[in-house]
Order: structure tokens, then C-alpha cells, then sequence
């Protein structure tokens, strides 16, 4: 299978270089410092699923020069969606497969209405791990899950062929028959999860600890929940618990990527978790005061104005 990868990050460098392993020809499309450690030294990944250190791995900064691929693994941040969207379309044809793993849940809705929804995917990844160095991934823990599903539900041929790819480099893919109930269920996590410990600049053991920002990260869930309910209104009813229990069992020392962009000085994606919880919610009559405080207050330190302003 020939596949590129645009926003080839943590998550994409990994899945990437790990189906590179498995002998597909793989292209990482990245930029800056870590594209130009790609090209001199290649990808080395540090994972307790096994290193690896792919020293020939193709890439690249710009996707017109990869050509028609089978497969696109769409992992830039939200904000560059429409953007990167229409950088890949010289790589796409008519049956061109494009994975869409960012957070929230608007991103794949998004990619259609710039390349076509026929090619679209909707993808959720489920793995920690980060850039730490140039050309470099550490991947934090052995899970590496990449769910992905036909936007109307049901079986397709490009989502055995992909999840049988997957599955050979040895990464665990999940072919979901219901993947916006996949997409919300880690909305409601993630949406809370990013705002409290990027307000908080804690990890999520503190939050778990203290009664009351416990307390108030539950109920945020609910309020997802809640939202979720009136945009689907099959969402399983269990959903809450599995996000608690989810949440429940993540180490101490997690905190969402967001924190980490805030760290690094890098964009926020409050607009695309509280943000369009909020919006979502307006639209279908669901208050959501929690989220509303979450992101109001992070509106001032994703957007700081001038002064004076």
C-alpha cells in the first residue's frame, strides 16, 4: 500500500513509521526541525512495543511531491485542517483513502467539504506519546489503538485493508461499526480532560485526588454526555461510566497534549473541545455551564489580546 501521512507528529510519525516497518512505501510529510532530522537521519521511534530506527524513511514538506497514494493518514492539528486539506489533493484519486485522527469531533465533517466525503474516514487514535526530539518519537505506554469507521456504519473493503495494514505492523486498529458513537465517547473525555489540566497546569492525578475538581470533572463528562445525546441520540447509555472508568485508570503523570502546546508556546485547540461543545450545545437547546467557564477561561490565555484592547 502506498500511504502518506500529513502531520507526521507523534501520532502520525508513529503509525508511519511502524507500517513503513511492515514494508508499505510510506511517505511522512512534516516541517521545521523535525522534517529536517527526517531527511538526515530518518524516524527512530522508543516505544515498549519494540524500537525501531527507520534510518531511509521517506520525507517530505510538501505533498505534491509524493503523488497519488492509497492512503492518507490526516494527522494535523484542527486548526490546519482546511489548509492541509487542500495540500493533499494532488496525492488523492478517486479512491483515495483519507483518515482523519484529530481531536473533537468536527474535523472529519471539515476534510469533506474540502476534498469530498466519499474519501473520508473518521478516525480516533488512542496512544501517548510525543516528539522528543527532532526526528524523534517516544511512545509512553503499549497501547497504540487506531479506530476508524464508515461515517454511515457498516463494512467496507477500505476499512478491512486498512485495519489488516494496521494490524500487521503491529499496531492494534479497530474497525468501529458506529465510529461517531467512538468519536463522541472520547469527546467527552478529551474535551474535559484538555480543558482541566490546561487550565489547572496539572496532571490528572491532582484533579482525581482533590473531591472537588473530581467531582467537577465527572459532571463536565455528563454535560458532554448530554450534548452527545442530542446530536446522536442512539449513544449508548454506558457511555459516562466508560469515560469514568477510562479516566480513572490513567496514570497520574497524564495530562492532554493541549497542556503540552501551552508549554511549548504552541496554538491551543480550546475552540475545537470546549469551544465547539459549547456551540453544539447552543445549537440543540443543552446548557453546558461548565464547559462555558472552561473555555471562557481559556479564551484569554489561547488568545491573549493587546494591551489596551
Amino acid at each position: 500500500m502506498k500511504i502518506a501521512v500529513m502531520g507526521a507528529g507523534a501520532l502520525g510519525g508513529y503509525f508511519g513509521g511502524r507500517l513503513a516497518q511492515a514494508g508499505h512505501e510510506v511517505t511522512l510529510i512534516a516541517r521545521g526541525a523535525h522534517l529536517a532530522a527526517l531527511k538526515a537521519n530518518g524516524l527512530t521511534i522508543r516505544s515498549p512495543k519494540g524500537d525501531a530506527h527507520l534510518r531511509d524513511i521517506r520525507a517530505t514538506g510538501d505533498p505534491a511531491e509524493v503523488g497519488p497514494v492509497d492512503l492518507v493518514l490526516f494527522m494535523v492539528k484542527n486548526a490546519d485542517v482546511e489548509t492541509a486539506g487542500a495540500a493533499i489533493r494532488p496525492m488523492l484519486t478517486p479512491r483515495t483513502t483519507v483518515v482523519t485522527c484529530q481531536n473533537g469531533i468536527t474535523a472529519w465533517e471539515r476534510l469533506a467539504a474540502v476534498i469530498g466525503r466519499h474519501h473520508v474516514l473518521p478516525g480516533v487514535a488512542r496512544i501517548p506519546g510525543a516528539i522528543t526530539a527532532p526526528g524523534e518519537i517516544t511512545h509512553h505506554a503499549p497501547f497504540d489503538m487506531l479506530s476508524f469507521g464508515e461515517p454511515e456504519g457498516g463494512p467496507s473493503p477500505r476499512c478491512d485493508a486498512l485495519r489488516a495494514a494496521l494490524a500487521e505492523a503491529g499496531t492494534t486498529p479497530a474497525v468501529q461499526d458506529h465510529i461517531l458513537h467512538d468519536l463522541w465517547t472520547k469527546f467527552c473525555g478529551q474535551s474535559t480532560l484538555a480543558s482541566m489540566t490546561t487550565l489547572t497546569r496539572l496532571d490528572i492525578g491532582p484533579l482525581r485526588a482533590n473531591p472537588a475538581s473530581r467531582a467537577l470533572f465527572r459532571a463536565a463528562i455528563e454535560e458532554g454526555y448530554a450534548v452527545a445525546r442530542a446530536v446522536l441520540p442512539d449513544m449508548p447509555a454506558d457511555t459516562v461510566a466508560r469515560v469514568w472508568d477510562f479516566i480513572m485508570n490513567l496514570p497520574d503523570q497524564m495530562h492532554a497534549s493541549m497542556l503540552d502546546d501551552l508549554r511549548n508556546g504552541k496554538p491551543l485547540e480550546h475552540e475545537y473541545l470546549s469551544g465547539d461543545l459549547v456551540r453544539l450545545g447552543a445549537e440543540r437547546g443543552v446548557p453546558t455551564p461548565i464547559h462555558a467557564v472552561l473555555y471562557a477561561a481559556l479564551k484569554p490565555i489561547a488568545d491573549p489580546l493587546s494591551p489596551g484592547v
